[in-house]
């Protein structure tokens, strides 16, 4: 790393976020440390040779010291993507674990701030297992003594992002699906692009201490709805929708694994969050933070987008086998 800009340690470089974050971050002139479990995972990365890499896991506090002391000087900025839904039993329960040893090791080690990708929810209770968890760690996070910024979005529209995915495949799969009552919830999307945006700018943005902050696109829709343009978009015939009042989380989930590549793990969760409406409550965030210089990206240009990505060219190595 040649560059003089901020120092930034990025957990969660292989999945979803983190790996499309760090070339952005890179382009910004920051310099990238990366703390990986299994850094072999990161050799086909096209930004691997300009970053530092530490073999770590966020359950080894020891790991997380070395990540935010060793090499290139004292880390500024933590981003934490990392995200246990589908990979774990007890998901919560190690996002919480892992949220408590990075607050820790950054305030051992003075980091200047902590980033952090939550999740857009209503304000009270009500909250799916996976709102919950994501909410806890911005908690704890924002508790640490150290500022931190905590982004909240929706559903995030790209090629190979799960929630991209869960309606791409059901919507190219069905033509008449059955769905719970949630279909009629208010979601505001958000397109990948306008996420790294957000995330590269809260590096550097100025503000007096730790906070929520919303992200979200500048469409509102239903659910419905947006599987309605995805399926404009693609080519395809308006897809009949079915409401059954009765069709909880628990079955809506089991019947996107059958019907869908995406795993159980992941399914039930994304599923259960969609219960409640998804939609910015405030836009404080620019204030502190410009929208992109073309404006946020309207929900049908972001999947446009995605769809023109979609396959090997717009997938990255790190991305699941099930994406794309």
């Amino acid at each position: 790393m040649t560059s003089d800009g901020p120092l930034c340690l990025v957990t969660g470089a292989t999945g979803y976020i983190g790996s499309r974050l760090v070339p952005v971050l890179l382009e910004r002139g920051m310099r990238i440390r990366v703390l990986a479990r299994t850094p072999a995972k990161l050799a086909a990365a096209p930004w691997r040779d300009e970053v530092d890499v530490v073999r770590g896991d966020l359950t080894d506090p020891a790991s997380l010291d070395r990540a935010c002391a060793d090499g290139a000087g004292p880390v500024d900025v933590v981003y934490h993507l990392v995200h246990a839904m589908g990979t774990s039993a007890d998901f919560a329960a190690a996002e919480r674990q892992g949220a408590l040893n990075v607050a820790g090791a950054a305030r051992r080690h003075e980091v200047g701030r902590i980033v952090y990708l939550g999740g857009l929810h209503p304000d009270g209770g009500g909250l799916s297992r996976h709102l919950q968890s994501r909410t806890e760690v911005g908690h704890i996070l924002s508790e640490s003594g150290v500022t931190t910024m905590v982004l909240q979005a929706g559903v995030v529209i790209g090629a190979g992002s799960a929630a991209f995915e869960m309606i791409r495949q059901l919507c190219n799969r069905l033509p008449v699906m059955t769905t719970p009552r949630w279909v009629h919830n208010k979601i505001q999307p958000i397109a990948i692009d306008d996420v790294l945006h957000y995330l590269a700018g809260a590096a550097t943005a100025a503000v007096d201490g730790s906070r929520t902050w919303d992200i979200g696109g500048p469409d509102v829709l239903e659910y419905g709805d947006m599987m309605q343009v995805y399926t404009a978009e693609s080519g395809r015939r308006r897809r009949m929708i079915v409401v059954l009042p009765w069709l909880t989380p628990t079955i809506a989930s089991l019947w996107v694994g059958l019907v869908t590549p995406i795993p159980p793990g992941l399914a039930r969760p994304l599923v259960e969050s969609l219960h409640c409406d998804a939609v910015v409550a405030e836009r404080d965030i620019d204030a502190v933070i410009a929208p992109p210089a073309g404006g946020l990206t309207p929900y049908r240009r972001a999947v446009q987008m995605a769809l023109n990505q979609v396959g090997a060219a717009g997938l990255l190595p790190s991305d699941p086998a099930w994406a794309g």
